[in-house]
């Protein structure tokens, strides 16, 4: 009997062992490349840093001049809101009406998802950045196809403040096929039984999407929510490379302005203290959407 428990406890080491190798290389990548960085920075936003030197701890001084004594800190967060509370919206119905479209299958449908989510994929590359501002330049393919149709061709879309933002945001929107996979991959999980159901109770289409298909795809449509969001108040390349935050800083987001905090003005410090108010304030945002939840998204073994 001894024997068996001692072959059994022994087995059972085997397996432990075994199970921490095949995770060490996540769990050594994640403190290598999160947890540890995560921490410094921490540390480096009480401090004064100007990457060449040895940190200077300061306490509270970098978040109290944020705070106080530095207006573009709320100027480009009053961009990255507006940016994130329009693109975000727009992406995702742009996505679930594509989703819909190619709900049933033909011939031609396993192409065209992948056309429509190929944007995603490169969409925040560099090189469709710069193909995005030449794009909407005063010489570019927009104006000249408003040209042809009789239209004013000579806007310039990049240099104004009322239009500049608007070019990021569709150039968000257009990155819908992530977001649209999983939309699809949701639509796929509702019963056709409730759609017949429906129809022989005499529901329209319209009726139909209200009453069925929005209510048992709201968890799908959350994790979207929260995805795009933290996404939008991360983007970078689009203002970065297609505006470079002009014009008069209509354009420039959040973490454009830290980046440059960091790497133009050797403010490591600051910049890291500007990094934990946002990672504060996608915490708040994230948190009030599962707050939220309880009352829009539909939980089967909550709701039966």
């Amino acid at each position: 009997m001894f024997k068996r428990i001692k072959r059994f406890y022994a087995a059972a080491n085997k397996e432990t062992v075994a199970g921490y190798l095949f995770i060490a290389p996540f769990i050594i990548g994640f403190l290598a490349f999160s947890a540890i960085p995560i921490l410094i920075s921490l540390y480096l936003s009480f401090t004064e840093y100007d990457i060449l030197g040895t940190p200077k701890f300061i306490g509270i001084e970098n978040y109290v001049r944020m705070f106080t004594n530095d207006p573009k800190v709320w100027k480009t967060f009053g961009v990255t809101f507006f940016y994130a509370a329009i693109s975000v919206p727009l992406k995702l119905i742009m996505a679930l009406a594509v989703a819909m479209l190619f709900l049933k299958n033909n011939r031609f449908t396993g192409f065209m998802r992948g056309v429509y989510y190929l944007p995603s994929i490169m969409g925040g590359s560099i090189a469709v950045a710069v193909l995005w501002r030449r794009l909407f330049a005063s010489d570019g393919v927009i104006n000249g196809i408003l040209a042809l149709i009789g239209f004013p061709g000579n806007i310039s879309w990049l240099g104004r403040k009322d239009t500049a933002i608007w070019t990021l945001i569709i150039l968000s929107v257009w990155q819908f096929g992530s977001s649209m996979l999983i939309f699809l991959a949701g639509l796929k999980q509702i019963p056709a039984s409730l759609y017949e159901a429906a129809t022989v109770d005499g529901g329209s289409k319209p009726r139909q999407f209200f009453s069925i298909t929005l209510p048992m795809l709201t968890p799908v449509l959350f994790f979207n929510l929260v995805q795009q969001m933290i996404n939008a108040f991360m983007a970078f390349t689009q203002s970065f490379v297609i505006t470079n935050g002009g014009p008069r800083d209509s354009t420039r987001f959040y973490s454009v302005y830290q980046y440059q905090r960091a790497f133009e003005f050797h403010e490591m410090g600051y910049a890291s203290a500007m990094a934990w108010f946002m990672l504060l304030v996608i915490g708040i945002l994230t948190a009030l959407i599962f707050k939220s939840s309880t009352r829009w998204v539909y939980n089967e073994s909550k709701d039966g």
